[in-house]
């Protein structure tokens, strides 16, 4: 009896130690495991190539749990017959058809799925960020002492895999966290709103967000400086494009707060042109996410919008991408292109309104 108890303990204990190591180790996200490597806690480095090469861990794990089970269903189940024999149950004087090693396989069985199967894998699920230290320490002493099993594992199952590039979360996997953060209150409607237009970034282009040629306020650039003041006091724009003989005809821009600092230099005289600033141009079909950069990248807060042909289509601006980003919804990647720009078409004339560009009742 004492050996058969034994073997029931060692295998219900290794059993129990795996199935926790395991769910732990699934548990574990990749935002901890970068915050272990910022950190540079004891258990970065190995926690970091476990997560990397995955397999190796499991191969450990999974050969140890096997053994355990089979072992200890071997000496469990040889010590029962030693013991009991193959004598049927007696009850009340009769035989019945089942004997105790069925009896002990059945008890066994449904120790097995309680005790290293269902406990563990929740103790591992619900704790696993404080169980992570001992998960690391464990299983580096697994996978030394397994390492000709692990090694001959990995070897047999090496072309098996498939997608192995593949990262590991997609751009469903954070829309999906973004809901459950707002259901659950971890997001604010607001926060919510950002991570899912920033999701959905790349699929805008600079034609969805621009000021149409039409609507944009520019000036010739031999337009003085007092001219220019007198027609346009209450302008809201901090940059106001300038054009030569046509007003499609964009050669660059003006800064207000320089054109204001010339007024009161007394330089009401000087034209456009003297104080005159190159502009970026850029093509209607490029994504808002390139024009982003190129923005950061050469310090510039405005670019000439323009079609295949080089003709002018509008003006595009660092408010319009943030405003896009921070403020207005953005439709999804299935979308059709027409959605899309009517979209865009009705948030740029709601912002236009706003800024007093036009206004509520004109048609565009």
């Amino acid at each position: 009896m004492t050996l058969l108890v034994t073997f029931f303990l060692i295998s219900i204990f290794f059993s129990f130690l795996c199935s926790i190591l395991e769910a732990v180790l699934l548990s574990i996200t990749p935002a901890y495991v970068s915050i272990q490597e910022k950190e540079s806690t004891r258990i970065a480095g190995q926690l970091a190539a476990y997560k990397e090469d995955i397999d190796r861990p499991l191969a450990a794990i999974l050969s140890l749990n096997t053994a355990a089970h089979t072992g200890g269903a071997m000496g469990v189940g040889s010590q029962a017959t030693v013991l009991f024999g193959n004598h049927p149950i007696e009850v009340f004087g009769l035989a019945m058809p089942i004997g105790w090693e069925a009896i002990i396989a059945f008890v066994m069985t449904l120790a097995i799925l309680i005790f290293s199967e269902i406990i563990p894998k929740t103790l591992g699920h619900n704790n696993w960020e404080a169980l992570t230290p001992f998960t690391v320490r464990a299983l580096s002493v697994m996978c030394f002492i397994l390492a000709p099993l692990v090694w001959l594992l990995l070897f047999s199952t090496r072309n098996l895999k498939k997608d192995k590039d593949r990262p590991v979360l997609s751009r469903s996997d954070f829309r999906v966290m973004a809901e459950i953060g707002k259901e659950s209150g971890a997001l604010e409607a607001k926060e919510h709103q950002i991570i899912h237009n920033l999701l959905r970034f790349s699929a805008v282009l600079v034609k969805d967000i621009m000021t149409p040629r039409i609507v944009v306020v520019s000036a010739s650039e031999t337009t003085t400086i007092g001219e220019f003041h007198q027609r346009h006091e209450d302008l809201p724009f901090s940059r106001i494009p300038i054009y030569k003989d046509q007003s499609d005809k964009i050669t660059g821009y003006v800064l207000k707060d320089e054109l204001l600092l010339n007024l009161v230099d007394d330089n009401a005289n000087r034209q456009l042109s003297e104080i005159r600033r190159n502009i970026i141009i850029v093509h209607k079909s490029m994504p808002i996410p390139d024009l982003l950069d190129m923005f950061v990248h050469k310090k510039e807060h405005m670019a000439l919008v323009v079609d295949e042909y080089g003709g002018m289509e509008g003006i595009v601006t660092m408010e319009d991408i943030i405003e896009t980003l921070l403020g207005l919804e953005i439709v999804d990647e299935s979308d059709s292109a027409e959605d899309m720009q009517a979209l865009a078409r009705k948030n740029w004339e709601q912002r236009a309104q706003r800024l007093g560009i036009v206004l509520p009742s004109e048609d565009h």
